[in-house]
């Protein structure tokens, strides 16, 4: 990589690891981009188009409000204006870099973070989608929870681990983004687990139920059946963790109506959200949360013991499970529902085994995070 350009990931550590580092980032696309998907805390002076042209005239009537101090990263669609952009400020004496692949860069990024209060679980977060994955081991035996279709970024967090995997497995079958589960578990010549009701038409996928175990060495992960989000959506427990897959996040909970958008289809998968959500709120006060999704980062690695998301008020619509008012969770669900996310269809046609993933299964799945019910 050239001095000219600053790699997503270092972009992403500055922002949230070096904040005497942490570079103005300048997004330069068109404003309907930046408010659809962008990086957070980032600035948004929409040029794109003028920048196509070589027109730098609006970028050089904002200089003054540009940091001279800072470095600045600059964000577009695929990192060819902003190239253009920051060889420009360059040109002005300021300290400018180009995000290598812009947008689609930073979608494909992968962090990973060792869960610190957790035995034995790897959490691989990406910032631009808000998508989370896991790495569950114990030993030298590891279970890769919900992969991205970038599977080379589980090999090598096993790799570094000295660990082997020996199973992969869906919480459900995803709708936001292509999971490489299957392609995963071919190479390795292993398991791959998916509930039977999310399998679809997909072969050579072992059907797990609710109660069954996942052998991880000497530990196991437990499957809990969590209908809603999707007919087979599951949670799995793994010690005193609960890999909440897109039924419980932080913040929300996962949207029902993907399957079938119509009012009834909703209201009904919303009723059963609400049983799963019911019985995941037996658990103990201690169980730490660990989400399919974010949508809030402050947090880093994304966990919280269920006890304070009991207590807390930023989770809306788990606070009127708590209350047993099961009627306000499901209208508010379907009165609050976002767009959907970015070709859902083809996603999860891929996701079920009737369609293969084709050349454009990367692009497929870029964009905001649109799996929370609010």
């Amino acid at each position: 990589m050239s001095n000219t350009e600053v790699d997503p990931a270092e972009v992403d550590r500055r922002l949230h690891e070096d904040n005497a580092q942490a570079p103005f980032v300048l997004d330069v696309r068109s404003e309907d981009a930046y408010e659809e998907w962008r990086i957070d805390g980032s600035t948004n002076l929409p040029v794109y188009d003028e920048l196509l042209e070589h027109d730098f005239s609006t970028l050089e009537n904002h200089l003054d409000e540009l940091p001279t101090d800072t470095e600045i990263a600059i964000m577009c669609g695929a990192g060819v204006t902003s190239a253009r952009a920051a060889s420009f400020l360059r040109e002005q004496g300021l300290d400018a870099k180009s995000i290598t692949d812009g947008m689609n860069g930073w979608g494909r990024l992968h962090r990973t973070d060792d869960v610190e209060d957790v035995d034995g679980v790897v959490q691989v977060v990406r910032p631009g989608t808000g998508c989370i994955s896991y790495l569950v081991h114990d030993g030298e035996a590891a279970v890769v929870v919900d992969p991205s279709q970038y599977v080379d970024r589980y090999l090598a967090a096993a790799d570094e681990r000295d660990l082997s995997i020996v199973a992969v497995a869906d919480t459900h079958a995803h709708a936001d983004h292509v999971s490489g589960a299957p392609q995963l578990a071919d190479e390795l010549d292993v398991p791959y687990y998916l509930h039977g009701d999310d399998t679809g038409a997909r072969e050579n996928v072992t059907e797990l139920e609710d109660g069954e175990t996942i052998a991880v060495g000497e530990r196991a992960l437990e499957v809990i059946h969590t209908p809603g989000h999707t007919p087979g959506s599951a949670s799995f427990r793994f010690g005193d963790a609960l890999l909440s897959g897109d039924t419980l996040f932080l913040r929300s909970v996962g949207r029902p109506d993907l399957e079938d958008s119509a009012e009834d289809a909703v209201r009904t998968a919303a009723g059963q959200l609400f049983d799963s959500l019911e019985q995941l709120m037996d658990l103990a006060d201690d169980t730490v949360v660990l989400p399919g999704h974010f949508s809030d980062e402050s947090i880093r690695p994304l966990a919280t013991e269920l006890g304070s998301l009991r207590t807390e008020t930023t989770n809306e619509l788990l606070s009127y499970v708590a209350d047993d008012d099961e009627e306000s969770f499901v209208e508010t669900i379907v009165e609050s529902l976002a767009d959907e996310p970015a070709n859902y269809n083809e996603i999860k046609r891929i996701n079920w085994g009737e369609t293969q993933p084709g050349s454009d299964a990367e692009e497929l799945e870029l964009g905001p995070n649109n799996c929370a019910a609010n």
